[in-house]
């Protein structure tokens, strides 16, 4: 079941509910730059097993509105905040990839974890996405400003080029393309925009701050967000537990989708 929240004047979040009346609700949000229809196969899988899922495309991505400002950390925590509680969602687990990890965990900063009662985090660009002075782990910079040249100059092939690092495992031809027909489905200026808030924001302190239980996964092969952040994250996190993928890159959750949907229901409980 499709439909849309209104999160501010003018910038409507589409939502996809899955198995709305099951107990167990797991709040879906994507990394950068696809939509809620990555997580295809653990929407097939986890409503079965007596969960409800929820997938919305963040602002700019997918099926929601693009405005022109507006895509910071604070205020896709701000859009998750108001579908939470337009929903009435009650004793949520909040699963972020990628991106998604990031605004997940400045929402549970930001609003002490307000109706979620357990974390997970897959891939998640954090504690920072970006190489600095004092953190030597993640992207160079330069990298993420060769992106954004290339989001405003040929999208397409830097979609295709970033999907070729993506995965570690073999994809079919068919696989490949489908994943970068979704990601060409935001908007160039928000997929642009987004890199910018992965390139500036910190979420080091933001880490201490959670004392939810929080499943960290993260693939070995991760040649987006290394796994050296996942370790990290592990380290300063409070009653967090870490789960690699030996055989998973930034793609996890498709390249060992069983084992994924398996650590996650384990988890859930």
């Amino acid at each position: 079941m499709g439909y849309y929240v209104k999160v501010e004047k003018g910038v409507n979040i589409y939502i996809e509910d899955i198995n709305p009346s099951a107990d167990k609700t797991i709040l879906f949000i994507h990394g950068w730059p696809a939509n809620h229809q990555m997580f295809e196969y653990q929407f097939n899988q986890l409503p079965a097993l007596g969960y409800r899922c929820i997938g919305l495309d963040l602002r700019g991505f997918g099926k929601s509105s693009n405005p022109w400002e507006s895509y910071s950390y604070n205020r896709m925590a701000d859009d998750i905040r108001v579908i939470i509680d337009t929903l009435q969602l009650e004793n949520i687990t909040l699963l972020g990839h990628s991106m998604g990890g990031a605004v997940a965990i400045r929402y549970m900063s930001r609003y002490k974890a307000h109706q979620v009662d357990k974390l997970a985090l897959a891939g998640a660009a954090a504690p920072m996405f970006t190489m600095q002075p004092d953190f030597p782990y993640g992207t160079p910079i330069t990298v993420v400003n060769e992106l954004i040249s290339d989001t405003y100059n040929d999208r397409p092939k830097m979609v295709q080029d970033f999907g070729n690092l993506f995965y570690h495992r073999h994809l079919s031809e068919s696989f490949q393309h489908w994943f970068q027909n979704l990601c060409l489905t935001a908007s160039g200026h928000a997929t642009a925009q987004c890199l910018e808030t992965l390139r500036d924001e910190d979420l080091r302190s933001d880490l201490t701050r959670i004392h939810t239980p929080t499943l960290i996964l993260h693939g070995k092969w991760d040649l987006i967000c290394p796994y050296e952040l996942g370790e990290l994250m592990y380290v300063q996190i409070q009653n967090s537990m870490l789960v690699p993928f030996e055989y998973s890159g930034h793609g996890l959750f498709y390249e060992e989708k069983e084992k994924f949907n398996e650590e996650l229901a384990r988890f859930i409980g």
